[in-house]
C-alpha cells in the first residue's frame, strides 16, 4: 500500500490493506476488509483525514498513508498483530498476540527502538518498520488445513459485552463472519476458511475454546442452535 492513489472505484490488495488500517483506528465500520473502495470506504477515509489533520478529501495518497501507518496505543487489529508478531521475532515482546496496542506492545516497540538507535517514543512508524522488516521474510505465512470440533455462538446473551477480543462490536456490526479460536492453534487475526460457513477472521477467543476447536458467530440464536455442534474443516489462509 503506498504506491498509487487509491479512490472510490477502486477493487484491489491495497484497498483490502487500507481499510485493515482504517480499523485500527476505528473508523471503518466493518470487521473485514473487502478490498473493493466504495462509498463507506470513502466516509471512513475521510473521517480519518478530519481526526488527523490532513486534508478531507476522501482519497488516500501518500499524505493519508504515512499517518494512517504509524501505529500506537489504542490502536486494534490485524496491522497490530503483524507488528506483534515481528517484534517477536526479534525477540522484543513477550506478551499474547491479541492485536491489541497497549502498554506491552508500546513498551517493546520503545525498548526495540532504544536497542536499534531510533528515536524511543514507543509509537511505530516508517523508521521502525525499515528496521522490523528485516526479518519480515522469518514470518510464516503458510497455508494448513484441520479438523475441528465446531459449535455456534451469539452476540445475544446475559453477560455477553458482544465486543470480541480483537474489539469487534458484534451487536453493531453483525454481519459478517467471526470464528472463536485457541490462538496456539489458528492465530489470533488469521483469515480463515471454514467449511459450510465461508470465509471468516479470528478475531475472538474463548474460556471453552482449547485445542483443535472453534466457535462460530452466527447473528440470531434459531441459527446457532442449527449449527449445533460437528465435525469442520478449517482452511487457514491467511495468518
Amino acid at each position: 500500500m503506498g504506491d498509487q492513489l487509491l479512490v472510490e472505484g477502486t477493487s484491489n490488495q491495497d484497498v483490502a490493506e487500507l481499510q485493515e488500517y482504517l480499523m485500527a483506528k476505528g473508523v471503518f465500520p466493518y470487521h473485514t476488509a473487502t478490498g473493493y473502495f466504495g462509498p463507506i470506504t470513502t466516509e471512513a477515509v475521510k473521517d480519518f483525514q478530519s481526526k488527523s489533520g490532513l486534508k478531507v478529501d476522501g482519497i488516500a495518497g501518500p499524505n493519508t498513508y504515512g499517518k494512517i501507518k504509524v501505529l500506537r496505543k489504542g490502536d486494534l487489529g490485524k496491522p497490530v498483530i503483524h507488528l506483534q508478531r515481528l517484534l517477536k521475532e526479534w525477540g522484543e515482546y513477550n506478551g499474547e498476540v491479541d492485536g491489541i496496542y497497549g502498554s506491552g506492545t508500546e513498551d517493546s516497540v520503545y525498548r526495540f527502538q532504544k536497542a536499534h538507535g531510533l528515536q524511543a517514543d514507543g509509537i511505530a512508524g516508517s523508521q521502525t518498520y525499515s528496521v522490523l522488516n528485516k526479518k519480515e521474510s522469518q514470518v510464516s505465512h503458510q497455508e494448513k488445513t484441520l479438523t475441528v470440533a465446531s459449535t455456534a455462538y451469539t452476540a445475544e446473551c446475559d453477560g455477553c459485552s458482544g465486543k470480541t477480543k480483537m474489539g469487534v462490536d458484534l451487536q453493531k456490526y453483525d454481519g459478517g463472519k467471526v470464528i472463536a479460536v485457541d490462538p496456539s492453534v489458528i492465530p489470533l487475526g488469521a483469515t480463515v476458511e471454514v467449511e459450510g460457513y465461508g470465509k471468516a477472521i479470528a478475531a475472538d477467543i474463548g474460556g471453552g475454546i482449547n485445542g483443535n476447536e472453534i466457535d462460530v458467530f452466527i447473528p440470531d440464536y434459531d441459527g446457532a442452535v442449527q449449527w449445533g455442534r460437528k465435525q469442520v474443516q478449517v482452511k487457514v489462509i491467511e495468518q
